[in-house]
This record gives C-alpha cells, structure tokens and sequence, in this order.
C-alpha cells in the first residue's frame, strides 16, 4: 500500500495507522503484518496501530487499548506479554487464545 509507505518514509519517530489492513485479502493482510513488525524490529518507531481485529491487535501489539462506546474512554490497557519475535504460529498459543478471551470477555461486557 503506498499511503502506508509513504506515511512510515516521510514520519518522524510515530506511525499512526487507522485500519490500515481493512481492506486486504487474508494473505497480503499477513503480509502486511510481517512487513510491519519487520520495520518495527529494524526502527523501533512507536506506532499507533487502529484495529477492531482482535487477533491483529495480539499479534502486532505489545499494549492494547480498549475503549468503552461513545463517548470513547480508555476502558482497560492490557499489557500483551508474548515473546516477540512473534509469527502466525502464535494464534494457537495458550497465552495468545487466553488474551484473546479475557479481551472477548470485557468487550462483551460493554455490550450488556
């Protein structure tokens, strides 16, 4: 994606990135994924990362933020302890299916 390229060139040391894989097919979307946490661990630049895909936002995060309906709050930080480097094989992990579940759970709660 070219926006996305030029948004990470032309940045300073923050990329702020807003669904930028919606849109893309399962396999250049895991592409993408690769790409990205390639650049992180070559720059290290903190990056904003926007996602409502859970299993996304465990892969490529070292903290999520979830936020609470309008108006938007920050409802927890959770802090994602899985080693990195991290790869596709992580989604079958224990610690990244408990994540998952525990982020299941408080985001069903905001829906009760």
């Amino acid at each position: 994606d070219l926006a996305l390229l030029r948004t990470f060139l032309f940045s300073s040391e923050i990329m702020i990135l807003d669904e930028p894989f919606g849109a893309l097919d399962a396999i250049t979307r895991n592409e993408m994924h690769l790409w990205l946490m390639n650049i992180y661990k070559k720059y290290k630049p903190t990056v904003l990362f926007i996602t409502h895909d859970i299993d996304e936002a465990i892969l490529l995060s070292d903290k999520i933020y979830l936020f609470t309906n309008r108006p938007a709050t920050i409802k927890k930080i959770i802090d994602v302890d899985i080693p990195r480097p991290r790869t596709q094989r992580v989604f079958t992990s224990p610690e990244f299916q408990a994540l998952k579940g525990k982020i299941i759970n408080l985001l069903q709660t905001e829906t009760q």
